[in-house]
Protein backbone atom coordinates (compact mmCIF):
# COMPACT_ATOMS: atom_id res chain seq x y z
CA UNK A 1 0.00 0.00 0.00
CA UNK A 2 2.79 2.43 0.91
CA UNK A 3 4.66 1.59 -2.29
CA UNK A 4 1.51 2.24 -4.34
CA UNK A 5 1.13 5.69 -2.74
CA UNK A 6 4.78 6.56 -3.46
CA UNK A 7 4.54 5.27 -7.04
CA UNK A 8 1.39 7.31 -7.67
CA UNK A 9 2.94 10.49 -6.24
CA UNK A 10 6.08 9.97 -8.32
CA UNK A 11 3.95 9.36 -11.42
CA UNK A 12 2.60 12.90 -10.91
CA UNK A 13 6.08 14.34 -10.28
CA UNK A 14 5.54 14.75 -6.55
CA UNK A 15 8.10 13.84 -3.88
CA UNK A 16 7.11 11.83 -0.82
CA UNK A 17 8.36 12.34 2.71
CA UNK A 18 7.53 9.75 5.38
CA UNK A 19 7.06 10.30 9.09
CA UNK A 20 9.42 7.63 10.46
CA UNK A 21 10.37 7.36 14.12
CA UNK A 22 10.49 3.59 14.54
CA UNK A 23 13.02 1.33 12.89
CA UNK A 24 10.35 -0.65 11.07
CA UNK A 25 8.78 2.56 9.75
CA UNK A 26 12.20 3.59 8.41
CA UNK A 27 12.66 0.21 6.72
CA UNK A 28 9.15 0.34 5.24
CA UNK A 29 9.63 3.90 3.95
CA UNK A 30 12.91 2.91 2.29
CA UNK A 31 11.31 -0.14 0.70
CA UNK A 32 8.52 2.07 -0.64
CA UNK A 33 11.02 4.45 -2.29
CA UNK A 34 10.34 7.68 -0.37
CA UNK A 35 12.37 10.81 -1.11
CA UNK A 36 12.64 12.03 2.48
CA UNK A 37 11.98 11.00 6.05
CA UNK A 38 11.15 13.08 9.09
CA UNK A 39 12.80 12.19 12.41
CA UNK A 40 14.67 8.98 11.43
CA UNK A 41 15.12 8.33 15.16
CA UNK A 42 15.30 4.50 15.02
CA UNK A 43 13.10 4.16 18.12
CA UNK A 44 12.44 0.69 19.47
CA UNK A 45 10.33 -0.44 22.41
CA UNK A 46 13.24 -0.19 24.82
CA UNK A 47 15.67 2.29 23.24
CA UNK A 48 17.23 3.20 19.92
CA UNK A 49 18.41 0.74 17.29
CA UNK A 50 21.68 1.15 15.41
CA UNK A 51 21.02 -0.16 11.90
CA UNK A 52 24.04 0.46 9.73
CA UNK A 53 22.30 -1.26 6.80
CA UNK A 54 19.37 1.15 6.87
CA UNK A 55 21.60 4.17 7.42
CA UNK A 56 23.78 3.15 4.46
CA UNK A 57 20.68 2.72 2.28
CA UNK A 58 19.35 6.17 3.26
CA UNK A 59 22.66 7.76 2.30
CA UNK A 60 23.10 5.72 -0.89
CA UNK A 61 19.58 6.54 -2.12
CA UNK A 62 20.00 10.22 -1.14
CA UNK A 63 16.87 10.14 1.02
CA UNK A 64 16.71 13.52 2.77
CA UNK A 65 16.77 13.30 6.56
CA UNK A 66 14.50 15.83 8.28
CA UNK A 67 16.35 15.84 11.60
CA UNK A 68 14.11 16.97 14.45
CA UNK A 69 16.38 19.71 15.72
CA UNK A 70 15.99 23.12 17.26
CA UNK A 71 14.75 23.86 20.74
CA UNK A 72 14.84 26.58 23.35
CA UNK A 73 15.41 26.00 27.05
CA UNK A 74 12.37 26.46 29.26
CA UNK A 75 13.21 26.88 32.97
CA UNK A 76 11.67 24.15 35.11
CA UNK A 77 10.61 22.02 32.15
CA UNK A 78 12.38 18.74 31.52
CA UNK A 79 11.61 16.44 28.59
CA UNK A 80 10.12 13.00 29.33
CA UNK A 81 12.65 10.35 30.41
CA UNK A 82 11.85 8.25 27.33
CA UNK A 83 13.24 11.06 25.18
CA UNK A 84 16.15 12.06 27.43
CA UNK A 85 17.40 8.47 27.67
CA UNK A 86 17.23 7.98 23.88
CA UNK A 87 18.71 11.31 22.82
CA UNK A 88 22.43 10.34 22.86
CA UNK A 89 21.82 7.29 20.65
CA UNK A 90 19.52 9.22 18.31
CA UNK A 91 22.16 11.94 17.91
CA UNK A 92 24.78 9.25 17.31
CA UNK A 93 22.68 7.76 14.52
CA UNK A 94 22.19 11.19 12.95
CA UNK A 95 25.95 11.81 13.11
CA UNK A 96 26.51 8.48 11.38
CA UNK A 97 23.95 9.32 8.68
CA UNK A 98 25.84 12.54 8.01
CA UNK A 99 29.17 10.68 7.89
CA UNK A 100 27.66 8.35 5.30
CA UNK A 101 26.58 11.32 3.18
CA UNK A 102 22.83 11.51 3.76
CA UNK A 103 21.38 14.93 2.86
CA UNK A 104 19.97 16.87 5.84
CA UNK A 105 17.35 19.51 6.50
CA UNK A 106 15.99 20.63 9.87
CA UNK A 107 12.51 19.36 10.69
CA UNK A 108 11.96 21.31 13.92
CA UNK A 109 8.45 20.19 14.96
CA UNK A 110 7.90 23.87 15.81
CA UNK A 111 4.78 24.53 17.82
CA UNK A 112 4.38 21.12 19.47
CA UNK A 113 5.77 22.02 22.91
CA UNK A 114 7.12 24.97 24.92
CA UNK A 115 10.70 23.93 24.03
CA UNK A 116 9.73 23.97 20.35
CA UNK A 117 7.87 27.23 19.79
CA UNK A 118 7.23 28.71 16.37
CA UNK A 119 10.43 30.36 15.20
CA UNK A 120 12.68 27.67 16.70
CA UNK A 121 14.34 27.03 13.33
CA UNK A 122 16.99 29.62 14.19
CA UNK A 123 18.38 27.23 16.82
CA UNK A 124 18.71 24.30 14.41
CA UNK A 125 21.96 25.27 12.62
CA UNK A 126 23.95 25.01 15.86
CA UNK A 127 22.53 21.52 16.46
CA UNK A 128 23.28 20.54 12.86
CA UNK A 129 26.87 21.59 13.49
CA UNK A 130 26.89 19.29 16.54
CA UNK A 131 26.08 16.45 14.12
CA UNK A 132 29.19 17.23 12.07
CA UNK A 133 27.81 19.56 9.42
CA UNK A 134 30.14 22.46 8.67
CA UNK A 135 28.98 26.06 9.28
CA UNK A 136 28.01 26.71 5.64
CA UNK A 137 26.52 23.23 5.24
CA UNK A 138 24.32 23.80 8.32
CA UNK A 139 23.04 27.09 6.90
CA UNK A 140 22.34 25.47 3.53
CA UNK A 141 20.34 22.75 5.34
CA UNK A 142 17.88 25.41 6.52
CA UNK A 143 17.93 27.48 3.31
CA UNK A 144 18.82 26.18 -0.16
CA UNK A 145 18.62 22.45 0.62
CA UNK A 146 15.31 22.93 2.44
CA UNK A 147 13.95 25.01 -0.45
CA UNK A 148 14.92 22.25 -2.88
CA UNK A 149 13.23 19.57 -0.79
CA UNK A 150 10.07 21.68 -0.71
CA UNK A 151 10.14 22.04 -4.49
CA UNK A 152 11.04 25.74 -4.31
CA UNK A 153 14.75 25.49 -5.04
CA UNK A 154 14.30 27.25 -8.38
CA UNK A 155 13.35 30.54 -6.66
CA UNK A 156 14.02 30.31 -2.90
CA UNK A 157 16.91 29.55 -0.58
CA UNK A 158 19.73 31.39 -2.37
CA UNK A 159 20.83 34.91 -3.15
CA UNK A 160 20.94 34.84 -6.94
CA UNK A 161 19.50 36.71 -9.90
CA UNK A 162 15.91 35.67 -10.56
CA UNK A 163 15.33 34.39 -7.03
CA UNK A 164 12.71 35.88 -4.67
CA UNK A 165 15.17 37.78 -2.41
CA UNK A 166 13.60 36.61 0.84
CA UNK A 167 16.42 37.63 3.18
CA UNK A 168 17.13 38.28 6.83
CA UNK A 169 19.95 40.51 8.02
CA UNK A 170 21.48 39.48 11.35
CA UNK A 171 23.79 41.12 13.86
CA UNK A 172 26.96 39.11 13.23
CA UNK A 173 28.43 36.31 11.16
CA UNK A 174 26.27 33.14 11.26
CA UNK A 175 29.21 31.09 9.97
CA UNK A 176 31.24 32.05 13.04
CA UNK A 177 28.34 32.00 15.53
CA UNK A 178 25.00 30.41 14.60
CA UNK A 179 23.34 32.14 17.58
CA UNK A 180 23.33 35.41 15.61
CA UNK A 181 20.41 33.98 13.60
CA UNK A 182 18.30 34.88 16.64
CA UNK A 183 19.46 38.52 16.41
CA UNK A 184 17.53 39.63 13.34
CA UNK A 185 18.09 43.25 12.30
CA UNK A 186 15.83 43.33 9.24
CA UNK A 187 13.65 41.11 7.11
CA UNK A 188 13.09 41.36 3.35
CA UNK A 189 10.30 39.57 1.49
CA UNK A 190 10.76 39.46 -2.29
CA UNK A 191 13.36 42.21 -1.93
CA UNK A 192 11.11 44.59 0.01
CA UNK A 193 11.91 45.44 3.63
CA UNK A 194 9.22 44.24 6.03
CA UNK A 195 8.20 46.86 8.61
Amino acid sequence: MLRAAVDEAHRHGLPVTAHAHGTQAIADALAAGVDGMEHVSFWSADGVDVREDLMAAIAERRVTVGATLGMVPVPGLTPPEAIVSRLPAMMGNLRRLHELGAPFVAGTDAGIAPVKPHGVLTTAPAMLRDLGLGPAEALRAVTSVAAGVCGLGHRKGRLAQGFDADVIAVDGDPLADPAVLRRVVSVYARGVKVA
